[in-house]
């Protein structure tokens, strides 16, 4: 596992992964998702010390992204019948193995979703109390034999960059809030459910005080559920470094907190318990860049303005939670180009999209606040590529103002895969009917 270590991003690159942004730019067009998957992989490698890494796969849900890391052992989460379908979709089975290749963790059940578990026998992990009731009484009422479940807690605290990003507290609605717990052991019993398991999740970017608060309040809860349980979950919320200078998170010091706290359970119950990390952000984030075009740059009073050709459509963490991500400029001249480049001067710049809206701003703070970034002077038709953009990004993409959703590809073996063509208008009004 690495140690802490600081992280820098260029202001300025010509290529992506070895792949030269104008070639990409050239085949698939602005604005365009580009992943690594040799990142991906990396990262996946960095947790090999839990028994389970089990992919939250709303960061980044493209059926390649979940192969990918399919075939790297990670197993999967799913938040909704939608994700179970594309986790299926992807390669994964419903049930075998040693651990479940899917589990469904959400805060209720809504019709398809608890349809789907009972059909397929898919493991819950319970976020609501309401949740144990209703499965076990779709179990009956289908004559199958209930599983072991596993129970999100809440508790009591949270963490996280923005107040938007903090899964924990009486102010988030994730989780089985901790007072609530031996009424759930009470509910389960009563619905002839067995608890197997436990998970814990504060929030995206917690750091590690707060981390280690969480493995005393795994080992409080675990004890007023007992002997049943075989597993405990980590989540997620591994930092991702995306400014210069950010720290990466101890990997081994958090391991060996969690490695303790099982150990110990494991010794009061006297069976083994397994343990697994949910991360989502952290294997992704690092691996997506956005490619986009600069369409105009116009000055507004004492304001430079670098505007693109991809907006909050494409990328809406900036104006979710005012998530800072770097940004690098790369000139459309080629060769040419990159001489050019070095003589490049910096300067303060406010980045934007094109849609009709005031928020839509790349560089902006939690509030709405617009900021300025260093950034090399450019020109119009030069790229800007968006970088850590690989979570929380494209998953998100919507077609407002009547925007297609972008393309993604993903770079391995020394190539380019294209893993979702751009929408093409038709698509995007494919559902849309004029009553007659």
């Amino acid at each position: 596992m690495p140690t802490d270590t600081t992280t820098s991003f260029p202001t300025q690159i010509d290529s992506l992964a070895g792949h030269a942004i104008a070639d990409l730019v050239a085949e698939f067009g602005t604005p365009t998702f580009c992943y690594d998957a040799d990142k991906i992989v990396e990262r996946v490698n960095d947790l090999a010390a839990f028994d389970v890494v089990r992919y939250a796969q709303k960061a980044a849900s493209n059926l390649a992204i979940l192969d990918l890391v399919r075939r790297h052992g990670v197993l999967v989460d799913a938040v909704s019948a939608g994700e179970i379908r594309r986790a299926m979709a992807a390669g994964y089975q419903p049930t075998g193995g040693e651990h479940p290749p899917i589990v469904y963790t959400a805060d209720i059940f809504d019709r398809e979703a608890l349809e789907l578990v009972v059909e397929h026998g898919i493991p819950i992990n319970c976020g609501s109390p309401d949740m144990i009731d209703q499965y076990g009484e779709a179990m009956k009422a289908a004559d199958k034999t209930p599983l072991g479940i596993t129970l999100r807690i809440n508790p009591g605290f949270g963490h996280g960059h923005s107040q938007k990003t903090n899964t924990g507290g009486e102010q988030s609605k994730h989780g089985i809030w901790h007072e609530q717990l031996a009424d759930c052991v009470t509910r389960a019993a009563e619905n002839d459910l067995i608890i197997t398991g436990l998970h814990m999740h504060i929030g995206s970017g917690t750091d590690m005080e707060h981390l280690s608060q969480v493995c005393g309040a795994m080992e409080q809860a675990a004890h007023v559920v007992g002997p049943t349980l075989t597993s405990i979950s980590a989540g997620g919320g591994l930092p991702t470094p995306y400014r210069d200078g950010d720290q990466r998170v101890d990997l081994a010091a958090y391991f060996d907190l969690w490695d303790a706290t099982r150990n110990r359970l494991a010794t009061a119950f006297g069976n083994h318990i397994s343990l697994e990390i949910e991360p989502g952000r952290y294997l992704t984030a690092e691996s997506g860049s956005l490619i986009a075009e600069i369409r105009a740059i116009k000055q507004m009073g004492s304001n430079l303005y670098y505007l693109l050709d991809a907006g909050f459509n494409d990328l809406a963490r900036p104006i979710l939670y005012g998530a800072y991500h770097p940004m690098s400029i790369c000139p459309a001249a080629g060769d040419e180009g990159s001489e050019i480049k070095s003589e490049r001067k910096l300067q303060d710049v406010i980045v934007g999209g094109p849609l009709c809206e005031s928020g839509d701003i790349f560089t902006q703070e939690e509030g709405g606040f617009v900021c300025s970034r260093q950034l090399p002077e450019a020109a119009v038709g030069d790229y800007l590529i968006i970088g850590c953009a690989g979570a929380y990004s494209s998953v998100m993409g919507s077609n407002y103002n009547s925007k297609p959703l972008a393309a993604e590809v993903l770079l391995q073996d020394s190539k380019a895969h294209v893993i979702r063509q751009r929408q093409t208008f038709e698509e995007m009004i494919a559902g849309e009917i004029i009553p007659k």
